[in-house]
């Protein structure tokens, strides 16, 4: 008896010790599947990507594995944190578990010089953006905005009977985009960069197969030709500003060639080239682009088939209409008053996100919810699964604007512009310039699809596949 407890004594614990440690172990392996050899899940992550189910790559591994689960994709290995505790966890750890990491497609079109990494630069570029995007700069803008939109209208619009709205809203918030940014109005030049613009941006999320008449390649070569436009502008903007034409806060071309060249003065490290600084605006106008232009237009599309919401929007801006004198513009004081619009605009986000959401690094081993994430590990997040999931928004098929009344959603849910200090810095810039469209179009106009069934296609960012084609109905007009 005493030898058994003895035993027993000796044996229980070492038996327990190997079961606690395998439990452990067993735990800390993150569940998931890396799929084929070389491709991963990238097809059937691109494939979901072109359909608009996004969400549904999640949910699907989500209800197999859990909220963390891992995954290979673009022939990395990545994890997926879900839900807004995964939202929370990547965006307030930035820059100490986890930093930003580009797809290898990103760092090609938005190329460095010396082997920079776009990845390592980005940051660099941020602490330039903040005179130029906060609230209190953005409301310097309002009446450029307000300004060069009557006009875009006045040229594009007026007078016609039907109109495609894709390229005219394409057209018109790159042109802002150049012009405030650049501080370049010439016709020739907008041109040169427009043309070659919309290939640079699709190849961003292409397959970075890079042979002649793939769209990688395409966009790798129209970058090449933005890049040049972009260096003869700061040539150019050099010599303003040597001969005293042109002041470093004129916009954020002046600032950030003063900026850069005290930096290469004071720094042992290689320089940033007018050729770097050329990827860099061009990183930034695709950016911009994409938000901005996807959401006008799908906020076109959507009122068309919620008259109810299209008629409180109209009383919200015709109110505030009614308060300018003829030919006043808007100013920011205008646009804190639109907070149904607003509403719209952001419900028209949570359903249509304009991006695929964004991608991070491990920059160290950490642990997340008893798993471990090892270093070097690509993480990303898709707006789509929290926006889009019924258990955060309920009914998320159907387009409520009052979702957004009051305290709004819950912390971490909605995220079209990233949270934590990768909060997009142009987010005050975006939702000014949506504003200030649908201010100066619903007051002008109501409007109906001329292919009511349009579809809607994904390539490689949300659009209709016929450019939305409308009739225009001016206000006083009968249909």
């Amino acid at each position: 008896m005493d030898t058994l407890l003895l035993v027993s004594s000796i044996v229980l614990p070492i038996i327990t010790i190997f079961f606690l440690h395998h439990f452990l172990s067993q735990k800390s392996t993150i569940p998931g599947n890396y799929g084929w050899p070389l491709i991963g899940e990238s097809i059937d992550y691109f494939k979901k990507l072109r359909s608009g189910t996004n969400e549904k790559f999640v949910m699907q591994r989500r209800k197999l594995f859990g909220d963390v689960f891992k995954t290979s994709i673009l022939g990395e290995k990545m994890a997926f944190l879900c839900g807004p505790e995964g939202n929370k966890f990547l965006f307030s750890n930035e820059n100490k578990l986890v930093e930003v990491w580009w797809p290898s497609s990103v760092e090609s079109i938005i190329k460095k010089s010396n082997n920079k990494s776009v990845t390592a630069e980005s940051a660099k570029v941020r602490q330039l953006l903040p005179p130029f995007l906060r609230a209190h700069a953005v409301k310097n803008y309002i009446s450029d905005m307000d300004s060069e939109l009557r006009q875009h209208l006045e040229d594009y619009w007026t007078g016609r009977d039907e109109v495609e709205v894709c390229p005219f809203v394409a057209k018109y918030t790159f042109a802002l985009a150049v012009k405030l940014l650049l501080g370049v109005h010439d016709a020739t030049e907008l041109e040169k960069l427009a043309t070659p613009f919309v290939e640079a941006a699709g190849g961003i999320i292409a397959v970075p197969i890079n042979i002649p008449g793939t769209r990688f390649n395409r966009g790798v070569k129209a970058s090449n030709r933005i890049r040049e436009v972009i260096m003869g502008i700061i040539a150019q903007r050099r010599k303003d500003l040597a001969d005293g034409t042109a002041t470093p806060m004129q916009d954020l071309l002046s600032h950030m060639i003063v900026e850069v060249d005290k930096r290469n003065q004071d720094s042992g490290n290689a320089p940033t080239t007018d050729g770097d600084m050329s990827s860099d605006l061009l990183g930034l106008l695709i950016g911009g682009y994409d938000t901005i232009n996807t959401t006008v237009v799908f906020i076109m599309m959507t009122l068309v088939d919620h008259p109810d919401v299209y008629q409180g929007v109209l009383k919200e801006q015709m109110d505030i209409a009614r308060e300018k004198s003829p030919g006043q513009l808007l100013d920011w004081d205008d646009l804190r008053k639109m907070k149904y619009s607003w509403n719209v605009a952001c419900e028209v986000l949570r359903m249509r996100p304009p991006t695929v959401g964004a991608f991070r690094v491990a920059k160290t081993d950490f642990t997340y919810a008893g798993f471990k994430i090892p270093k070097g590990w690509k993480l990303h997040y898709l707006p789509h699964y929290t926006q889009k999931n019924h258990e955060f928004f309920p009914n998320p098929e159907k387009f409520d604007p009052s979702r957004f009344e009051g305290v709004g959603p819950a912390p971490y849910t909605f995220v079209p512009f990233g949270g934590g200090a990768r909060m997009c810095p142009g987010n005050e810039y975006a939702r000014a310039e949506i504003l200030v469209f649908m201010y100066n179009i619903i007051t002008r106009y109501n409007w109906v699809r001329l292919i009511p069934d349009e579809k809607v296609v994904i390539d490689p960012l949300p659009r209709p596949v016929h450019g939305l084609p409308i009739k225009l109905i001016p206000h006083g007009t009968i249909y």
